[in-house]
């Protein structure tokens, strides 16, 4: 048996559909449905059983599931970057995550590999190198990265990276990304206004050394953050902090022409101003650094910035289509 926390999310729902394109269907989805429309993502995909995630954690101490479970996935969070209330955040997704790991810590069997976030680089100052040593130096931005940042520290102080894995996603993109609302893509929430209106709005610069729309971060298909997160279920003795990224920058400007040329629309862009919110706590460029992971071993090669959003618009934002068994 599989666990995906956050399994009806947006990489979580990801992350069933790759494990159903290999055959694997004993698969238990946790998560908190609420009002929202991410029942949605589970339709077309095959899983065994489901629990809220409040059920679950208290199954999972009480030894409900006993040592049937093989590898939990928990990419259950609160991933929203604006949310302020910090108590929810800190008992949401640090110490939800430490529940799940102290479990870990007495079934060694059990693989255990948890999504943090590049969120909690901060400004990148002190660079996006995935070093457990240098973890203590990062300085996140918001409170939704500095909860994600505090159980990174608390699994290196407990020794927990030593035998778990934590993966640090970058700009994530794709299909089953729909309920998110302002979490959303870039992609996704500029499809409309492209396809209608062909137009698309961008945050201005407030920085000298980037021009308007040159704003740079690391963009990844889902299919192939998925595809690297199941490379550590297959490779159990490889443990530790790694990104999830292409290691390549690409500027906003770029991302709006890949997704006009999918449309079919001449590039039009419109830059606007930043919410003031958001200017102290934005940053101007992530790449990851993805010598760590090649050098465990993972050699797939990402698609291209452009090939991507073309299949994102192709096979899903023209008929708001999910992740599905038959989808490549």
């Amino acid at each position: 048996m599989i666990v995906v926390t956050g399994g009806s999310g947006f990489i979580g729902s990801a992350l069933v559909w790759g494990l159903n394109q290999r055959g694997v269907n004993d698969i238990v989805v946790v998560d908190h449905l609420r009002k929202t429309e991410k029942w949605k993502n589970l339709v077309p995909l095959r899983f065994s059983d489901y629990f809220d995630k409040s059920d679950f954690i208290e199954k999972l101490e009480a030894g409900y599931f006993g040592n049937s479970i093989r590898a939990i996935f928990h990419m259950g969070a609160c991933s929203s970057t604006t949310e302020r209330n910090a108590d929810y955040l800190i008992e949401n997704n640090y110490r939800y995550t430490a529940r799940i790991a102290t479990w870990q810590e007495e079934h060694r069997a059990c693989r255990l590999i948890y999504a943090s976030s590049a969120a909690t680089y901060g400004d990148g100052e002190r660079g996006y190198r995935d070093k457990e040593n240098e973890l203590h130096l990062l300085r996140p931005l918001n409170m939704y990265a500095y909860s994600k940042h505090i159980f990174d520290l608390l699994a290196l102080r407990k020794g927990w990276l030593q035998h778990i894995v934590g993966l640090k996603y970058f700009n994530v993109f794709g299909p089953n990304e729909y309920h998110k609302e302002d979490m959303r893509s870039i992609i996704n929430k500029a499809y409309p206004l492209v396809r209608d209106e062909g137009k698309i709005r961008l945050f201005k610069s407030y920085r000298d050394d980037y021009k308007d729309g040159e704003q740079l971060r690391d963009f990844i298909y889902v299919k192939n953050a998925v595809d690297m997160t199941i490379f550590f279920l297959d490779n159990p003795k490889i443990n530790g902090s790694f990104n999830i990224g292409t290691g390549t920058a690409r500027s906003w400007n770029e991302v709006a022409a890949s997704l006009f040329q999918a449309v079919g629309r001449p590039l039009n862009i419109e830059y606007i101003p930043m919410p003031d919110k958001l200017k102290e706590k934005y940053q101007y460029y992530t790449c990851a650094d993805m010598t760590k992971l090649r050098s465990a071993g993972y050699s797939h090669t990402c698609m291209s910035l452009d090939a991507a959003v073309k299949e994102y618009v192709r096979d899903y934002l023209n008929s708001n289509k999910h992740l599905s068994l038959s989808s490549g």
